[in-house]
């Protein structure tokens, strides 16, 4: 278990890392599509290989065990509060009212939450949990309700929600880990070396790259921002989902040490940037997702230094 100094040392380097990426963006040194290049570098080669290098020699059961249960209880519970409160407290309906819910509740495990994981638990794999929930139900059932909502026939795109998981190279690294994990000898030298040093490249350039993503942000911009709404959402996200993750490890399932830390943490984390990309699909609450992301990030670090002070 980490201790303060540890913690503090592991988040400095992140912001340390994010704060050159920002000053990389400032100076345009990667030119006007360098974060977003980075970004795909990250996105569709070195984050996937670091997740198969390490789950291929991780415990596989631990994926689906109690922390998949937080995980998955801790989203779905904040998720339905938002979608109760929005209307009387924001006046929010329809697929707006679905964006702000996953604004509220899906974590960004696969940008900063390994990085985070790392600083905090040692750990890169305890995003694994609430990566396979998030990638494999979560955000096919979310896809499948602004489908239905944002169609103009109201008819169900069922090939495509399927697929949606298929389509995702973190979930794919992430399932092709487990599967070279169940082999007698795990994966062959001759791949688990290369695949390791792209691996290795993953939590330096997502941070670099969230870095370059955050010059030039405008964030709750009056009159264009839903501020009330990313005010609601933001809260649930920093607090509700942590109290939610406790709760449910705690009281629930009886979770201990470092288990538990693990499982608070990983709640605690902020809006996943796929939110943006998901309501920009359907063109419905994308500025609320976009700032929601940026509101919950900054926020995000004292969050995890308390939880980690009063659970570690």
């Amino acid at each position: 278990m980490p201790d303060l100094t540890e913690i503090l040392t592991g988040f400095g380097s992140v912001a340390l890392i994010i704060a050159i990426g920002w000053l990389a963006g400032r100076g345009g040194v990667l030119g006007k599509n360098g974060g977003h290049a980075l970004n795909m570098v990250v996105y569709w080669v070195a984050m996937p290989c670091m997740l198969l290098h390490t789950l291929s020699t991780a415990d596989a059961g631990s994926a689906l065990g109690e922390a998949f249960v937080v995980a998955a209880g801790s989203a779905l519970t904040i998720a339905v509060i938002y979608f109760l409160v929005a209307k009387p407290l924001v006046g929010q309906r329809g697929p707006e009212r679905v964006v702000g819910a996953m604004s509220a509740s899906y974590n960004n495990v696969a940008n900063l939450g390994i990085p985070i994981a790392t600083a905090v638990l040692h750990d890169a794999t305890a995003i694994v949990p609430a990566l396979i929930f998030q990638i494999a139900i979560y955000a096919p059932i979310c896809l499948t309700i602004l489908d239905v909502l944002t169609s103009r026939h109201g008819r169900l795109d069922i090939r495509r929600t399927l697929m949606t998981p298929l389509r995702n190279p973190i979930f794919v690294g992430a399932a092709l880990g487990l599967a070279a994990g169940a082999l007698p000898n795990g994966l062959p030298t001759v791949l688990s070396s290369p695949i390791g040093l792209l691996g290795q490249a993953a939590v330096p350039m997502a941070l670099l790259a969230f870095g370059i993503g955050l010059h030039g942000t405008t964030v709750l911009r009056k009159g264009t921002a839903p501020r009330r709404a990313i005010l609601v959402s933001s809260l649930l996200k920093n607090l509700g989902q942590p109290l939610a993750a406790w709760f449910i490890a705690s009281v629930l399932l009886g979770m201990e040490s470092h288990a538990l830390l693990a499982a608070v943490v990983i709640a605690a984390l902020p809006t996943a940037q796929n939110v943006y990309t998901f309501s920009s699909r359907f063109g419905r609450g994308t500025v609320q997702a976009r700032d929601s992301a940026v509101v919950t990030t900054l926020a995000c670090v004292p969050v995890v230094l308390v939880i980690a002070v009063l659970l570690g």
